[in-house]
């Protein structure tokens, strides 16, 4: 059996024998990259020891915990294991072969660095860093022997086997390969990314140095000098030379931490020559595993050297600079993130960005026409620019002064439901003309429609969806008003000690998210009655049934129950599918991308949350029983005022929710048309994928259309040559820079000016954005107090990370994202007030909410611990990142 082999004999390709880390540093040194000499211990041994000394089937049936096991369950399990290895012997042919490469190190006494290398270790898919054992300067073939058998039981660590099992890796499975090699006697070491994990860019090389061993730089207990270094120039793009007070050096036996010399604390440890060469060899072994890679280095003698090499598994995609300065395009005006530029959380695509303005100038005009006549907006008063990506709506001074003196008209006009303004405007006019438009042009294939036809038609659905918008904001305010009447009123003048708070008269009430909720819970309840369809469903990952649900192949099963499954599942999204989670068109809608729903779906499958039909007729029930105990105490005047303002709030609130639900109608047709143009693009060599049209340029897709490249059939003159690359490049730079925009936090109103933002801070959705401290001010919008580690989510994406019992963490929510709050603990928003779609659908649900405190996404991390307080509006943020902890009330 063969125990030993040399690292320059190893590979990609003997993964099983010698370990993830094995493996990759033999491929540095077939690249001809400076890796000191070495050899591994194969897996062959680690099985030869295991068999030897009896123990695999006591380590597997320690190891075999339970789904959810605590962590104080693996770490009895990791004590009892180390136990056997401690315990065990080498086997005779495994220690004469260690010795006998041990020797060739350097003979008896040479120092050595002794390493773990698991088979399910520095994968492109599990990294597992961390996870198993390292030990520094073992000197002695005994030591040596010692060190091997504490690598092997590391294999089996708690932090390793609760690792394994998240990741879905067979305990039976895995083994460990050691890697020993000459110790390097390094003045200066540390780390370096080959694409910056900051901003995910492969144009640039992260590296972190401190002075002696690299130890304290991975153990974290220094502050190292941080350097970005430019791919293929060397070129250094930033330096930050850090306090380095203590480093990791060489003793006798072993290593340990020593203070660092005053004057070379704050020295830099590598110069930019030094920093450049060390780029090199980071890039030549990023070439080598063609994947960008995680890099152990050292530096001794003037020499680098390279220590292990794993893949970055969790690489972001490449994003911009994260804007800090607010230039505004126009001067003399303001700009306002209101209205619907609270759906309108990210920076705008291109192509969306370049048709809403117009779309939101018409609407606003049209409706100020009619409600006024003349021209109440003169040109120059109003527009929608963006600011780094952003939209806000911009009103000239003048303009300003001028819409102020329309405030009383305007008021006097949604009272009356003037100009099909008001619930009655939605009802009788706005929903059933924006029903008709839509479905114009949903009847008419995509595919048999000209390029400027299908423009035509996403220009025309937009202004559909942006007037249609404009009405939804005059029901807005009637709902709203009817139920802040209604709660002054109780309040004041009913309520008594004892009493239930005023929103237990206005819940248990049907509207279109708590419908779509309801036909997603019965549609589960449903399947837990096949049971065979059932266990197929939960053992699919969300991305393999959303490609059923789009006609892709019905898997091997129950053939009569899937296509039932489907069938009920697209009449589902057929009826509530077109929920905007952002109402910039890139966003797919569910009926698109239906991935985001099956999370909630999977969840009431298990029988997870509650039922809710049968919360609703809870509420509903504590509803009537309450105004039947508060209309028998009453007089008749204080009961006739109390039943006016009741079923007036009763009436509005559903219909906000019905009106903001639809506002997606047009968005399915709409995204069809521009997936039509992306493919027919594709196919004429102007973009590289359907996707891409969102981010051309509206000039750009015109032209494109009007040269054919967008005809019915798709065979118009084709871009090619050195133009293609122009439109490819343009799109993923546009990309860039979006993801970028996205990690700013957008100021509410610009020009930021305190006192102004002071002034006008009652009217804005959000609260101010310079609060300090671990306490974060928002608006208590449902009561309730709870305490459960944040899942901060920056749209559908996302949805998949968040676990039951988790607080909602978001800019904003729609009704889209009605599913989430079946799962969360409380909810935290940027944007909102106590009469949003959030603070309505938290109050049915019975979840804490803390909305517009402007600065939630920003200053709370996923995993970390929160208090959210929706008595009083606060989120305490003090708390470790952790997901161990469930939801605690307060």
């Amino acid at each position: 059996m063969t125990y030993i082999r040399q690292l320059g004999e190893v590979g990609r390709g003997d993964l099983a024998l010698a370990g993830g880390k094995g493996a990759n540093l033999g491929e540095l040194v077939q690249a001809g990259l400076p890796v000191p000499a070495g050899f591994v211990l194969l897996t062959t041994a680690y099985e030869a020891f295991i068999e030897a000394n009896g123990i695999a089937a006591q380590i597997l049936e320690l190891a075999a915990l339970p789904h959810g096991a605590a962590l104080q369950d693996y770490e009895q399990a990791a004590l009892r294991i180390r136990e056997l290895f401690t315990g065990g012997r080498l086997p005779a042919d495994v220690d004469v072969a260690l010795r006998a490469a041990y020797r060739g190190l350097g003979g008896e006494g040479a120092a050595v660095a002794v390493r773990s290398s698991a088979t399910a270790e520095d994968l492109a898919s599990a990294s597992s860093a961390g996870q198993q054992d390292t030990y520094l300067n073992i000197r002695g073939a005994e030591a040596l022997a010692a060190a091997v058998t504490a690598c092997w039981a590391s294999l089996w660590t708690a932090r390793a086997m609760a690792y394994r099992a998240r990741a879905g890796i067979d305990p039976a499975a895995v083994r460990l390969a050691v890697v020993v090699q000459d110790m390097v006697d390094a003045e200066a070491a540390g780390v370096m990314f080959t694409a910056n994990p900051a901003n995910g860019r492969p144009d640039q090389l992260v590296i972190s140095a401190a002075w002696g061993l690299g130890e304290s730089v991975v153990g974290g207990s220094v502050t190292p000098d941080d350097i970005v270094v430019e791919a293929g120039t060397g070129r250094i793009l930033s330096r930050h030379t850090g306090d380095k007070q203590v480093m990791t050096v060489r003793v006798e036996r072993g290593t340990a931490e020593q203070p660092v010399p005053g004057e070379r604390r704050r020295q830099p440890v590598l110069d930019d020559t030094a920093a450049a060469v060390l780029a090199r060899l980071g890039e030549q072994a990023a070439g080598r595993f063609q994947a960008p890679q995680d890099i152990e280095w050292a530096l001794a003698g003037g020499t680098f050297c390279l220590l292990q090499s794993r893949p970055v598994t969790a690489l972001r995609a490449p994003s911009g600079e994260v804007p800090t300065e607010w230039p505004v395009p126009y001067p003399k005006g303001m700009y306002f993130r209101a209205s619907i530029v609270e759906q309108l959380p990210d920076p705008l695509s291109p192509l969306f960005a370049d048709l809403i303005e117009g779309s939101v100038i018409r609407s606003l005009r049209a409706l100020m026409t009619r409600s006024f006549g003349g021209k109440p907006l003169h040109e120059g008063d109003l527009g929608f620019p963006t600011v780094n990506g952003y939209a806000y709506y911009f009103y000239s001074t003048t303009g300003m002064l001028r819409m102020l003196g329309k405030t009383l008209p305007a008021v006097r006009a949604l009272a009356r439901g003037d100009a099909q303004l008001g619930i009655a405007g939605w009802r009788d006019y706005a929903h059933p003309r924006y029903e008709q438009q839509v479905a114009g042009w949903a009847a008419q294939p995509a595919g048999d429609l000209s390029g400027s036809r299908l423009l035509e038609g996403v220009s025309a659905l937009l202004d559909a969806g942006t007037a249609y918008y404009t009405a939804v904001q005059s029901v807005i305010p009637a709902a709203a008003t009817s139920e802040t009447c209604f709660r002054q009123y109780y309040d004041r003048c009913v309520r008594r000690e004892g009493d239930p708070p005023a929103q237990t008269f206005l819940l248990g009430f049907d509207s279109e998210p708590i419908r779509a909720e309801k036909s997603l819970f019965s549609l589960a309840a449903w399947t837990r009655d096949q049971p065979r369809l059932a266990e197929a469903l939960r053992d699919m990952p969300a991305a393999a049934l959303a490609d059923v649900l789009r006609g892709g192949t019905v898997p091997d099963g129950p053939e009569l129950e899937w296509r039932q499954w489907r069938e009920r599942f697209v009449r589902h999204l057929d009826r509530f599918g077109h929920a905007v989670y952002n109402l910039d068109f890139l966003t797919p809608v569910p009926a698109d991308d239906p991935a985001p729903l099956l999370a909630t779906f999977k969840y009431y499958l298990d029988g997870l949350g509650s039922n809710p039909h049968l919360r609703q007729q809870r509420s509903a029930d504590r509803r009537e029983e309450a105004t039947r105990d508060v209309l028998a105490r009453l007089g008749p005047a204080r009961r006739a005022a109390f039943t006016r303002l009741l079923r007036w709030a009763q009436s509005a609130a559903p219909v906000r929710e019905d009106a903001l639900a639809d506002i997606g109608l047009a968005w399915p047709p709409m995204r069809r048309m521009l997936r039509e143009l992306g493919r027919r693009l594709v196919d004429a060599g102007v973009i590289a994928e359907p996707a891409d049209v969102f981010w051309l340029r509206l000039a750009e897709l015109r032209s494109a259309v009007d040269f054919g490249l967008a005809g019915t059939d798709g065979t118009g003159p084709a871009i090619t040559g050195a133009q293609r690359p122009v439109m490819v490049d343009a799109v993923e730079r546009r990309r860039m820079r979006w993801r970028g925009q996205r990690q700013a936090a957008a100021p509410q109103m610009l020009p930021m000016i305190p006192w102004l933002e002071r002034a006008v801070a009652g009217l804005m959705p959000a609260g101010s954005q310079r609060q300090s401290g671990d306490v974060i001010h928002g608006v208590g919008a449902s009561a309730g107090r709870v305490r459960a580690p944040a899942c901060v989510l920056a749209g559908p994406e996302d949805f998949s990370r968040m676990r039951p019992g988790d607080v909602l963490v978001a800019r904003m929510t729609t009704p889209a994202w009605t599913p989430l709050f079946a799962i969360a603990a409380a909810v935290v928003t940027d944007v909102g007030g106590p009469l949003s779609h959030s603070s309505i659908v938290a109050r049915e649900y019975g979840i804490p909410a803390v909305l517009g405190t402007g600065v939630a996404t920003q200053r709370i991390a996923s995993g970390q611990q929160v208090g959210v307080d929706g008595d009083a509006g606060t989120v305490t943020t003090a708390g470790p990142v952790s997901h161990s902890a469930e939801a605690t009330p307060q």
